[in-house]
């Protein structure tokens, strides 16, 4: 009997890559003025996961974790936030997903307020975990992000062992 093994499809970064962009409002904004945390973290899991889908080609994905939530700059009522989201790393069944937001003020110029990697999983009808494509590296800016996933999967790793 030979090799039944199915060659694994495989996905560029320019494949999935999302741009979201909203127009900061008052029901955005904390009781200081600012864009209120929760809501950029709403749309950091909505950006991964439409990201996540475009890779896996499914709508059933799921977060598995949040890294890196570091509020760099601030975001006042009237500016725009530019978020832009591309896969780094791609397991067997899970993806990280890096989400990086912008500012863009009245000036034309964009200052970075956050980036967020998310670990999103594809999963089948019974929730369980199914193999997503592989990730096809293109460009040197995407093999350092690749390399920089790969530790920080490891460092993932460490902590689940450490029990955090």
């Amino acid at each position: 009997m030979g090799n039944t093994k199915e060659k694994r499809i495989m996905k560029t970064v320019e494949d999935s890559k999302t741009e979201q962009v909203h127009l900061i409002m008052h029901q955005h904004l904390n009781a200081g003025g600012r864009l209120f945390g929760g809501m950029l973290m709403q749309w950091v899991d909505e950006v991964s996961g439409v990201v996540a889908m475009r890779h896996c080609g499914t709508y059933r994905v799921t977060t598995a974790a949040v890294d890196n939530l570091q509020f760099k700059e601030p975001v006042y009522e009237g500016e725009i936030l530019v978020m832009i989201g591309y896969v780094t790393y791609v397991g067997n069944t899970s993806m990280e997903v890096e989400i990086d937001s912008y500012v863009e003020r009245a000036d034309g110029m964009r200052y970075l307020v956050n980036r967020a990697f998310s670990v999103m999983v594809a999963v089948n009808e019974k929730e369980r975990p199914t193999p997503v494509p592989g990730l096809l590296i293109q460009t040197e800016a995407e093999k350092g992000r690749h390399e920089a996933a790969v530790l920080r999967r490891e460092m993932r790793k460490e902590r689940r062992y450490a029990g955090f």
